[in-house]
């Protein structure tokens, strides 16, 4: 093998800690910080998934040159400062072969040698650990960024539709499996280019929904299974390709889950737990059986519902993540709702909510990112209104509206769609048309039709009092609101 007879340059330098970013987290503990992290994020509409362990490794020098999401938050906290006055390396020092010495330069001999080295110089990498964040070697000269170049074109693309369709391209550096070329030998930054586009599909349905992104994302997911198909050289990659590939089938199975394809979602889903099983991935098996247990609520399977929901507990007990349970008591109640048994449901809804005020921890998966209060009261709503009670979903959808990070406009248009629905059929027509109007409003951003179903239910029952004034204006425009195909 090619990549046996490479071996990999010796580290030349210590990693340096980086005592400005050091000097600006002050008193603060390195959790306090990254809370503030994020929340700076949210304030820009990044999606950045950052912890105590993040700042740790930024702190120790180990993350020379943060990526692109990180670099806009770090930034916007800071404003006047450059990445040098914040005690990083400027980015063109660790970026792609011009940063190589020719001492660093890989044998002559070897076959594609950019590629066959990659795995064996990642040497940061924490044995049968996935590394969500910047899992670059603080030694490597030029692995040293999370992104590959097409990532980071994909990142500076700007517009909707394009960014959307540059995100979803990084994984078209891996040949087809259906290509009788074969496919290189995966490494480092493949993995990091396939957690990377996980994390991009799931931001861009937060803001527009699943319709326009579903097809787009089905390529990508061929390409994370071709990889595996390719092989590695090290296990701790391999590991980070099945994880990777496993949360992309997953995050490509909710986009099709969301736009109504139920089929190919279960499909999709089933493919991640297949992974998670073969390695061994609890993390990954909980979150598969999570969003089975989601499908099978909204297919009309609450019994199976119930059961994915109890069988996903089970393997995410001993996880330790409160947030984690809390969410797939969640699910379960979904089940107990369907299944019109008010006891089971309401039992569960306590469960969560208890498990939800143990609060964050560093347990908790970066996909939960989404689970915020708004999400759970969103939920609970979806609960009431299944078991008929409208004035007590009403309230709990509202109150989901309002906490709502103002980024993510497809969760408020989803909140949103579902107090109108509750107001209808909960008698108050006028409530439930201004409502209505709220998500046609949204449309403009968002494409999903779960969104589109539901208000098209609510305009269905508003009909009988298509009289009044606000009620005919908002049946009007809905009528001429033009459905996604």
């Amino acid at each position: 093998m090619a990549s046996s007879t490479v071996t990999p340059p010796r580290p030349d330098r210590p990693a340096r800690p980086n005592l400005a970013f050091r000097h600006l987290r002050g008193h603060r503990s390195p959790a306090e910080f990254a809370a503030l992290v994020r929340r700076a994020a949210r304030e820009i509409g990044e999606c950045v998934s950052c912890d105590a362990r993040y700042i740790g490794r930024v702190e120790a020098g180990e993350i020379r040159c943060p990526n692109y999401a990180y670099e806009r938050v770090f930034l916007h906290m800071f404003p006047g400062r450059t990445l040098t006055d914040l005690g990083f390396a400027p980015r063109a020092s660790v970026r792609g072969r011009g940063a190589r010495t020719p001492e660093d330069a890989p044998c002559a001999h070897t076959t594609r040698p950019e590629r066959t080295t990659s795995d064996e110089q990642n040497t940061a990498e924490t044995g049968g650990a996935h590394q969500p964040y910047d899992t670059q070697d603080p030694y490597d000269k030029y692995h040293d960024h999370e992104e590959s170049d097409v990532l980071r074109r994909a990142f500076m693309t700007g517009g909707g539709a394009t960014m959307a369709a540059a995100t979803l391209g990084p994984l078209g550096l891996a040949h087809d499996a259906s290509t009788a070329r074969p496919v290189r030998r995966a490494g480092a930054s493949e993995a990091g280019a396939l957690e990377e586009a996980v994390r991009r599909i799931r931001l861009l349905d937060d803001r527009h929904g699943a319709d326009g992104l579903y097809r787009r994302a089905a390529a990508p997911l061929r390409a994370a299974y071709a990889l595996l198909d390719a092989g590695t050289t090290r296990q701790t990659t391999a590991d980070r390709l099945h994880s990777g590939a496993g949360e992309l089938a997953i995050s490509v199975g909710w986009l099709a889950h969301d736009s109504g394809r139920f089929d190919d979602a279960r499909s999709h889903y089933a493919e991640a737990l297949a992974t998670a099983r073969v390695t061994g991935d609890e993390g990954l098996e909980a979150h598969a059986f999570c969003n089975t247990a989601f499908l099978a609520r909204d297919a009309g399977r609450p019994r199976e519902a119930v059961r994915a929901a109890q069988a996903a507990q089970r393997v995410a007990r001993p996880l330790g993540s409160p947030r984690l349970m809390s969410l797939l008591a969640l699910r379960e109640a979904g089940g107990w709702a369907g299944l019109a048994d008010r006891t089971g449901c309401e039992q569960a809804l306590v469960r969560a909510q208890a498990l939800y005020d143990r609060g964050p921890c560093d347990s908790d998966p970066e996909w939960m990112s989404f689970y915020g209060e708004a999400e759970l009261e969103g939920l609970e709503a979806q609960c009431w209104s299944t078991l008929g009670d409208w004035p007590r979903a009403a309230r709990h959808a509202k109150r989901a509206a309002d906490l709502q990070d103002p980024h993510f406009s497809r969760n408020i248009a989803l909140y949103t769609a579902e107090l109108a629905d509750d107001l209808a059929r909960g008698g108050l027509p006028d409530e439930a048309a201004v409502a209505g109007m709220r998500v046609l409003d949204l449309l403009d951003q968002v494409q999903s039709s779960r969104i589109q179903t539901m208000l098209a239910g609510t305009a269905r029952v508003l009909l009988p009092h298509r009289r009044a004034g606000g009620v005919s204006t908002f049946l009007e425009r809905h009528a001429s609101t033009p459905r996604m195909v």
